[in-house]
């Protein structure tokens, strides 16, 4: 087991050596607390955009969720008559200067694979920069926009922002609620009282403090020839190889089993970089991987390679008061 999964072990099941980190955790914590006291204050650069910016991001380290959400607020907001853009800071990317566009044709090596899946599936404008303003800005320099969507950077302070909307993995929850490298907590748990909302992945019920939503498989695309047939395209029982290089592996992996598949797992680093010889597993089984690892892989993918595509489905609840909050930027 790596170094990563049993510090993941350790935050969500509980580990005694973690009290070793605490003096680490308590200047983390300073750190933290003092940039968003700056923030707060108006110091520091802050770049405010000429329309209002929305940030889809989480307090946790690992996967949420926020990719299919982003989908899925592009898809809603253009439903309104919304011209929406999209900014990332790009993890992982090498493109060839900053800000950069990033377009459908171009490699997840330059694009970064979460923003070149956002544009292959939506279309939408997409820049990507470490500073988000800067790309924001960039976006608007270009395209006649309502909207802009920020995928991640709730702690990237220097971006002013008019919604804060926190994915939380529903099973595993916020862990020991401590503060890294102690724990997964970016910021502390407080910081969630100032947020606009939070939504549960995988949480069938809207809850107290957030609302519910689930990511729904769609369909299997076909790797090489995206050929794209129904889930029930296996039988159930059927045995595949399953991939998944995201933030929490296991929530793809538990998604097979409840399409009743018999998956063979092989769990990544999150925006590992793939290669043939690595996914050259036996026995020979078909292979399904995440979207997200897709956009990587399909130079080089063999006749029975898919991708499950699934999408997010937000609770009744969220859509009507996200839809409140959308109708009160008209007034």
């Amino acid at each position: 087991m790596a170094l990563s999964d049993r510090l993941l072990a350790a935050w969500y099941q509980g580990h005694p050596a973690l009290s070793l980190l605490r003096p680490l955790e308590l200047l983390y914590r300073r750190v933290v607390n003092r940039k968003r006291a700056r923030f707060l204050a108006g110091e520091g650069g802050i770049y405010r955009a000429s329309v209002p910016v929305v940030v889809v991001g989480n307090i946790t380290v690992g996967g949420t969720g926020k990719t299919p959400m982003i989908l899925w607020l592009i898809e809603h907001c253009r439903q309104r008559g919304l011209r929406v853009g999209v900014v990332s800071r790009g993890y992982g990317a090498t493109p060839p200067s900053l800000p950069w566009r990033v377009r459908a044709e171009q490699s997840a090596a330059q694009a970064g694979d979460e923003p070149l899946l956002i544009v292959q599936r939506s279309g939408v404008p997409l820049v990507i920069d470490p500073d988000r303003g800067r790309a924001v800005q960039a976006l608007l320099d270009t395209e006649p926009l309502d909207l802009i969507l920020s995928d991640d950077g709730l702690q990237h302070y220097r971006l002013a922002r008019d919604l804060e909307l926190v994915l939380i993995d529903a099973a595993r929850g916020l862990g020991n609620r401590r503060c890294l490298p102690a724990g997964p907590l970016r910021e502390p748990v407080e910081r969630l009282q100032s947020v606009d909302a939070l939504l549960y992945n995988g949480a069938q019920a809207d809850r107290e403090d957030g609302f519910g939503f689930t990511l729904q498989p769609s369909a299997l695309v076909n790797l090489r020839s995206g050929q794209r047939v129904g889930v029930e395209h296996f039988a159930a029982g059927q045995a595949v190889h399953a991939v998944a290089g995201i933030g929490n592996p296991q929530r793809f992996f538990t998604t097979l089993e409840g399409l009743n598949w018999r998956p063979v797992p092989h769990a990544f680093a999150d925006h590992a970089a793939f290669t043939a010889e690595a996914l050259d597993f036996s026995p020979a089984l078909p292979l399904v991987m995440t979207e997200k690892d897709a956009v990587k892989c399909r130079a080089f993918a063999a006749a029975d390679w898919w991708y499950l595509a699934v999408d997010a489905q937000p609770s009744t609840a969220f859509v009507s008061w996200f839809d409140d909050w959308l109708a009160r930027l008209n007034h």
